[in-house]
């Protein structure tokens, strides 16, 4: 991505939300809201401190649609800052997404999304694009710099699946 294209038609709004599950569905909610165009990122952004919590971005293609989330973001409550707040989102929204649901190939993946690159934790390189990847319908990539970087991890029958589960186990959920 363009680096001026992020610094320029971006924003992000601070939130109370403090569990990533609950500002997915919150970002998703905004973004049907906001009716944003194809061409759009938005993504979620760990804050630490005093007060922990989970920011949302949103990339726009242009400087009105920009202006026209500001304002309707901040008629809600939110406090609306220009820019990022830091250079790792972890993209919820973003072209092609919708067309990840079921079992693709890496090389399918990389074809129907913005996605540009897709590494599998434990090796070095980047998979076969003949490799399949089952997709849960939870396909979070990060920003690695200028490159949207979708994390994987092998699975049963020689797949793969993102390194990010849909409904993670709480830690320590059986005691």
């Amino acid at each position: 991505m363009d680096p001026a294209f992020v610094t320029r038609y971006a924003l992000w709004a601070d939130t109370s939300v403090s569990a990533l599950r609950a500002a997915d569905h919150l970002l998703l909610a905004l973004a049907t809201e906001l009716a944003l165009p194809e061409g759009t990122f938005a993504c979620t952004h760990l804050l630490r401190g005093d007060r922990p919590r989970v920011a949302l971005s949103f990339t726009l293609p242009s400087e009105p649609l920009l202006r026209t989330a500001e304002e309707r973001l901040t008629a809600q409550g939110y406090e609306v800052t220009p820019g990022l707040p830091d250079e790792v989102g972890r993209v919820v929204v973003y072209p092609g997404a919708d067309s990840l649901n079921g079992t693709v190939t890496v090389g399918e993946l990389l074809t129907r999304s913005a996605i540009d690159r897709v590494t599998v934790l434990g090796t070095s390189g980047q998979p076969p694009a003949g490799q399949t990847l089952v997709t849960h319908g939870h396909v979070r990539p990060q920003w690695q710099g200028d490159e949207l970087v979708l994390a994987a991890m092998p699975a049963i029958g020689g797949t793969l699946v993102p390194f990010e589960v849909p409904d993670p186990t709480p830690c320590c959920a059986d005691h």
